[in-house]
């Protein structure tokens, strides 16, 4: 197998498995926060105790996220020595502050764990949420890294040589904010929605009206306000992301569209697949003139298609398929939320349906799919560049062989990582169940620490 081929599905499984964790290291710090807030304004004992169990799980999840991503720190420069050159001397910046932020999450999370009975209840708002700003500003700090490549700026390269290196111009490349955003919004719904999972599930296994059930319908009912709120906000971001592509990318957006011919009032393709020999998308839907829209706030934006590119600069079109899945799956979460609210808030119903629970399950694995896909188009939507229109993957790759061994013994540690936070989870909340800390709590008639 190709050299090439084997260092991208190396990395991108590397990267696909760390998201997963590094995502809901965003998520969960501000469910936690959410849950201590409710707490200090309710005096409600169940927020409390969700706070402590959520922040448990926190730390297992943070325990893999961890080495994962120091896993992927390691291949960067393994596997992309070309890249690296070039993210060494104009780029660094995100990977030095990311080490601050990192120590102020990890500092103020080991204050919220140890000392929150012993500090007064501002400070512990105020330490959850350095450990939420934290969290996100790793994430957004890494992620720039990814923006820079979609939309490079702060140097040139002249003759071979790197030149006229601006840092903080680089930093503050011009998909930066929106690249930010779409990050923070993004986790936060996968964080709210995978709790929600968890939340349903219970509800479903335990009797109507029992003192579990109650605590974990509280539980969904946050999550999912909060899950709602984001996804609408990420949709919204979203668009943003459309317009910076049309304006930097313009290829990455005709792919993610299928459309071939440069044109006005563009339709926006939903579904089907690309087929490359009738230059068409079979089996979607076609929404007149959307696209055109979506590009540029006006039907008569001028939306660039494939063929105005050399077929070798043409991501792969299947880039159109991981598009309409993440969109999909998105909209969907923002369609749960909306049924929650309708049917409890205005409908005054105190029991959702079977299958609606059942949703509300499926809603967590959903959104971690949703930004998978969201992740492997943004990356193989770049292709054939590393950096745009400056660096080839292709001559970016290592020259060193023997990288399908280095693969397999990557993916055996990934399988071992999986099975054990797996199988720690399972066996933490099994021998503590919400029950114990509830009674716990109560018997105390204040929250319980955390540390025991």
């Amino acid at each position: 197998m190709d050299e090439l081929v084997i260092a991208r599905s190396m990395f991108g499984v590397t990267m696909g498995f760390h998201i997963i964790f590094a995502t809901l290291g965003v998520g969960i710090p501000l469910m936690i926060l959410v849950a201590e807030i409710m707490f200090q304004r309710t005096n409600d004992l169940d927020y409390s105790v969700m706070a402590k169990r959520w922040t448990k799980a926190f730390a297992v999840l943070l325990g893999v996220g961890i080495p994962t991503g120091t896993i992927a720190g390691v291949q960067l420069s393994l596997l992309w020595p070309g890249f690296m050159e070039v993210i060494g001397r104009v780029m660094a910046l995100p990977f030095q502050i990311e080490i601050y932020a990192f120590f102020v999450e990890a500092l103020f999370m080991s204050i919220y764990v140890y000392a929150a009975n012993r500090i007064a209840p501002w400070m512990r708002i105020v330490s959850l949420v350095l450990v939420a700003i934290g969290g996100l500003a790793s994430a957004v700090l890494i992620t720039n890294v990814h923006a820079f490549e979609g939309t490079p700026a702060g140097f040139e390269i002249i003759n071979g040589e790197i030149t006229n290196v601006d840092p903080w111009k680089a930093f503050f490349n011009p998909s930066f904010f929106v690249t930010a955003g779409h990050v923070a919004l993004s986790a936060y719904v996968v964080g709210s929605f995978t709790i929600a999972t968890v939340s349903a599930y219970k509800m479903l296994k335990t009797s109507f009206g029992s003192r579990i059930y109650v605590f974990h319908r509280k539980s969904l009912m946050i999550c999912l306000l909060v899950g709602g709120v984001f996804s609408f906000l990420t949709a919204i971001n979203g668009h943003e992301s459309a317009q910076q592509l049309h304006e930097y990318q313009p290829e990455k957006l005709a792919a993610a569209e299928g459309l071939f011919e440069t044109q006005t009032h563009a339709p926006l393709a939903i579904g089907g697949f690309t087929d490359p020999i009738t230059q068409e998308v079979k089996w979607g839907i076609e929404v007149p003139w959307a696209l055109s829209f979506l590009a540029g706030n006006s039907f008569d934006t001028e939306v660039i298609g494939l063929n105005d590119f050399p077929e070798e600069y043409w991501p792969p079109l299947f880039v159109h398929t991981l598009f309409n899945a993440m969109v999909g799956i998105g909209s969907l979460l923002i369609l749960l939320s909306l049924i929650a609210y309708v049917w409890n808030k205005l409908l005054k119903k105190d029991r959702f349906p079977k299958w609606l629970m059942w949703a509300f399950v499926a809603g967590g694995p959903l959104s971690i799919l949703a930004i998978e896909f969201g992740w492997i188009f943004a990356c193989t939507g770049r292709q054939p560049w590393t950096i745009y229109r400056i660096l080839s993957t292709e001559d970016s790759v290592t020259t060193s062989g023997n990288l399908g061994t280095l693969f397999i013994l990557f993916v055996s540690v990934y399988a071992i990582l999986a099975v054990s936070v797996v199988l720690v989870l399972l066996y933490y909340f099994k021998r503590n169940p919400p029950e114990k800390d509830i009674n716990k709590a109560e018997a105390n008639q204040k929250d319980i620490p955390l540390s025991t």
